[in-house]
């Protein structure tokens, strides 16, 4: 067996799959958590609840709900479209610095001890896999046109 050329292929292989299962995951994650909201059936609903009553509780709580949902079901769909990346990488940050709020708003939701999270903070924290695999969808898109002023 030559350990080289196998190494060699399997790399090959990864590169290929890689940006293809970036954005499946991201829409499987981002498409199912927010169905479940919308059907009433997520485990996150008391975490944005207790967050949206530090932050936002001038607007229905219902409206806000069904729209954050929606937002994450929008969010999945478009990272399953080539060529949208330039729109839906902004709407995933946008999100993500959202989902971080509990970590300083409802540190007793968050964490156990210092450093210590809790599950629902585990749940936070692993969004920066997310960030990851957004930064490299983004890293293997062409650049821009340059107009050249006069």
């Amino acid at each position: 067996m030559n350990i080289p050329r196998v190494d060699h292929m399997a790399i090959r292989f990864f590169r290929h799959i890689s940006i293809p299962l970036a954005r499946i995951s991201l829409f499987v994650i981002y498409f199912w958590f927010g169905i479940l909201k919308v059907i009433g059936l997520s485990p996150a609903s008391g975490l944005v609840y207790a967050l949206y009553n530090q932050t936002i509780p001038f607007v229905p709580f219902h409206a806000f709900y069904l729209a954050f949902a929606l937002f994450e079901c929008l969010i999945g769909i478009l990272f399953l479209i080539k060529g949208a990346e330039r729109i839906v990488i902004p709407l995933l940050l946008a999100h993500l610095i959202t989902t971080i709020l509990p970590l300083i708003f409802l540190p007793d939701m968050a964490w156990q001890h210092w450093f210590v999270p809790t599950l629902e903070g585990q749940y936070i924290i692993k969004n920066l896999a997310l960030i990851t695999a957004a930064i490299a969808i983004a890293a293997h898109l062409h650049p821009l046109p340059h107009k050249i002023e006069k």
